[in-house]
């Protein structure tokens, strides 16, 4: 390996050093380290309070979002279960009576022709029997 040495114009040589492609990358070589151990790792240069204040934080964190999490699984539940049980059957019913509704108003125009079924006084009414008046 040859070496480079450095001049000093004043003293002389000052240092022997490599050139620069032949120096090894065994710092790079040696990072066997996982993220969380650097990160462990980092927490050194932190104090005890800061450290245990971000713990606190983060358990807090944690337990305030499972918390949510659950409140929101029953609320939805209930929510749903009340829409079902109460409002379903309504919506249902509307739309079995508007159903019937237009089969009458067809049957109607049907048999007196379709002029009639739109001109009737109030929808959904048969128009009276002629022998009943």
């Amino acid at each position: 390996m040859a070496a480079i040495e450095e001049l000093s114009p004043a003293t002389g040589p000052v240092s022997t050093r490599p050139p620069e492609d032949e120096i090894d990358d065994d710092e790079d070589e040696d990072l066997d380290e996982t993220l969380v151990e650097r990160l462990w790792g980092l927490t050194e240069m932190f104090p005890d309070k800061v450290r245990t204040a971000a713990e606190v934080s983060a358990q807090c964190s944690v337990s305030l979002a499972k918390k949510f999490y659950s409140f929101s699984r029953s609320a939805l539940w209930v929510g749903m279960t009340s829409f079902m049980i109460l409002v379903l059957p309504v919506v249902f019913e509307t739309e079995r009576l508007q159903l019937e509704q237009q089969q009458l108003q067809q049957q109607r125009q049907i048999l007196l022709g379709p002029n009639t079924g739109m001109s009737s006084g109030m929808p959904g009414m048969m128009p009276p029997a002629p022998g009943k008046i």
